[in-house]
């Protein structure tokens, strides 16, 4: 029983969840209010999952996005399908040479079973995390186009955003 009771609490530690319900280490509070698989051409990308304080996801409140990867996937593409994709929500080109700067500096190479996660805090930015570890921060204007990508009513994945928001099993 003991035995039984450490391999699940491992379980917990491992997954992102405590015992006391679930909530997220790198935004403490939050819960968990959708998740969903991403996949192109018939091959798994990620999972995204995303937490907010309280259950409830609220554009201009904190809440946290988080990647987990199916497969390698180097640095310049993730920048660059970002880029594209902020572009088809009408992000500003000419910023795109400084924000492909950002992304670089606070994104890296994934590989199979490897998490990225965004923490938006509204007025600051975003913080980003590989494997819970910071890598640095963006500025507000282009953490806005970043999450729209998921979570933007325009979002190329209409099906996956209302997953994440929890509309949609």
């Amino acid at each position: 029983m003991r035995r039984a009771l450490i391999a699940w609490m491992l379980v917990c530690v491992m997954q992102g969840s405590s015992l006391a319900g679930d909530s997220h280490p790198l935004l403490p509070g939050a819960q968990q209010i959708g998740q969903a698989g991403f996949s192109r051409f018939g091959f798994s990308i990620y999972q995204a999952q995303l937490w907010a304080p309280g259950g409830s996801y609220l554009p201009d409140e904190p809440f946290l996005l988080s990647l987990t990867y199916a497969r390698d996937i180097r640095r310049s593409q993730i920048v660059q399908a970002s880029l594209d994709e902020m572009q088809k929500l009408g992000a500003p080109g000419a910023l795109q040479a400084q924000w492909r700067a950002d992304l670089e500096a606070v994104l890296v190479d994934v590989k199979e079973g490897d998490t990225l996660s965004a923490i938006y805090r509204p007025g600051q930015g975003a913080e980003f995390y590989y494997q819970q570890t910071k890598r640095g921060v963006i500025d507000e204007a282009l953490a806005r186009y970043f999450f729209a990508i998921w979570l933007d009513e325009r979002t190329s994945e209409p099906d996956l955003r209302l997953s994440l928001l929890g509309k949609r099993k």
